[in-house]
């Protein structure tokens, strides 16, 4: 229970230096010792549960995606360097468009992060979505 909580403690500081940087949260810079490189798009893993169908998804920062009902958006992505501990994170927000694609509901929005994704997860009842990666390309 308590590595459980140091790893939450953990990613939330690392969603609050994000945001920060990114000016999420009024445009205070955060000074860090922990450099951080935009991407230009993220690598997604997505699974349909009732297929077993798993796919590779890779959309840009700020371009819309579909993968079965789900419309995802990639609003921000970043990755450390080789250097560092390899840690991705991305701001994600997805709608669920259902079948007749005309009432858009969102299900979730918030930050993915590759090295623990069941920190933030995606909670829906047929798709799960995990962070592989961001890219610069």
């Amino acid at each position: 229970m308590i590595i459980y909580h140091s790893i939450i403690r953990h990613h939330l500081l690392i969603a609050l230096a994000l945001a920060l940087s990114f000016g999420l949260l009024g445009g205070v810079v955060f000074a860090s010792n922990a450099v951080w490189i935009d991407g230009s798009k993220a690598r997604l893993q997505a699974l349909d549960k009732i297929t077993a169908r798993i796919s590779t998804v890779e959309s840009f920062v700020g371009a819309a995606h579909f993968f079965g009902t789900l419309e995802i958006t990639v609003e921000r992505c970043a990755f450390h360097p080789p250097e560092d501990p390899p840690e991705n994170a991305a701001f994600i927000t997805v709608y669920d468009r259902s079948h007749d694609g005309l009432k858009p509901n969102l299900v979730f929005s918030g930050w993915f992060f590759s090295s623990s994704p069941a920190v933030s997860a995606l909670e829906h009842p047929v798709y799960d979505l995990t962070l592989l990666a961001c890219i610069n390309d």
